[in-house]
């Protein structure tokens, strides 16, 4: 029914009296459920700006929340130290938890201390490594995402490029570390190149999967729109590899970081791979237990990195 009422005069509106005993219409008089009606949408609008107001989150069901996230890690963590503290409780060549824990806090009293060349902090071995993994997996994205595009493209070029990938992908990284001494006569620009080779194959072979998995139909109406192929790359291509792309950076930032540590002990120079052998050398095995964790925290911070790059990435691209 309407919210406004026809007088005697054809097309003359009144306006609806909101109260609810009698509403006039015409000449007639309407009841009282008229105007219940009439009120109705009001209680709608009431409820639904009710139902749009936040609801606060008991504070039991986030405290639920938080010790599943940390509970499990934190167990799995106890666990693992007490099973190393049974083990070297009763003394060895392997120094206990408590031993390897004093030497950390006073290696990590002074990181980033200088006394020559061949003797610094775990803190500048730690960011030499990370300049080398960075500068050799920057080129490999460089030219192995372009490539991957490439040969995702070209059936013809992917069947050439294939046979040549599937022989050089299982060698070792440190097969490759020989090759580079022997063309840059150097140890850290060989060691560079040696993160590059192992960085390049994920990111070439994710990248082509994805632009062969992307609808046919999505190409099919470029080609009707007759959209360059750097449109096609950039409006359709791009999007849709994104996940695909992401997922090989992230295994080439892991092999990288793992390589380079096997690197540097070849190699010598500033690098925690260095360090690590450097101080097996000094036989400081705590020194080396606390490298071994290092290694595997900032390994695991560069891959949780990319993931929630990848998360951002693909929401926004979607």
């Amino acid at each position: 029914m309407s919210a406004t009422t026809m007088s005697g005069d054809f097309g003359l509106e009144q306006p609806v009296d909101r109260d609810p005993k009698e509403v006039p219409l015409g000449d007639s008089i309407t009841s009282q459920p008229v105007a219940e009606v009439v009120a109705e949408p009001a209680k709608e609008k009431k409820m639904e700006k009710t139902a749009a107001l936040p609801s606060g989150v008991p504070f039991g069901e986030k405290f639920n929340t938080f010790l599943r996230a940390v509970l499990p890690p934190t167990l799995g963590m106890l666990i693992l130290i007490g099973i190393w503290y049974v083990a070297t409780h009763k003394g060895g060549s392997i120094p206990g938890p408590v031993q390897t824990w004093d030497a950390a806090v006073t290696l990590f009293a002074d990181p980033f201390y200088r006394n020559g060349p061949n003797d610094q902090g775990i803190g500048w071995n730690i960011l030499s490594s990370l300049q080398r993994v960075g500068i050799g997996f920057g080129f490999a994205a460089l030219v192995g995402i372009p490539l991957g595009f490439i040969l995702g493209r070209s059936a013809f070029l992917s069947a050439m490029i294939n046979p040549i990938i599937s022989l050089l992908r299982p060698v070792s990284p440190l097969a490759w570390l020989p090759i580079g001494l022997l063309v840059f006569k150097k140890a850290d620009p060989a060691a560079t190149y040696t993160i590059f080779i192992c960085s390049i194959w994920p990111m070439i072979m994710n990248t082509a999967q994805g632009v062969q998995r992307v609808p046919q139909d999505y190409l099919n109406v470029a080609r009707v729109l007759a959209l360059s192929e750097w449109k096609v790359v950039t409006k359709i291509l791009f999007p849709a590899v994104l996940p695909y792309m992401l997922t090989g950076i992230r295994l080439s930032i892991g092999t990288a970081w793992l390589v380079i540590v096997a690197a540097e002990m070849l190699t010598g120079g500033v690098g925690i791979g260095f360090w690590v052998w450097d101080e097996w050398n000094n036989l400081k095995v705590e020194h080396i237990i606390i490298a071994i964790f290092v290694i595997g925290i900032v390994g695991l911070i560069l891959e949780q990195s990319l993931i929630l790059l990848a998360k951002k990435l693909t929401k926004e691209s979607s």
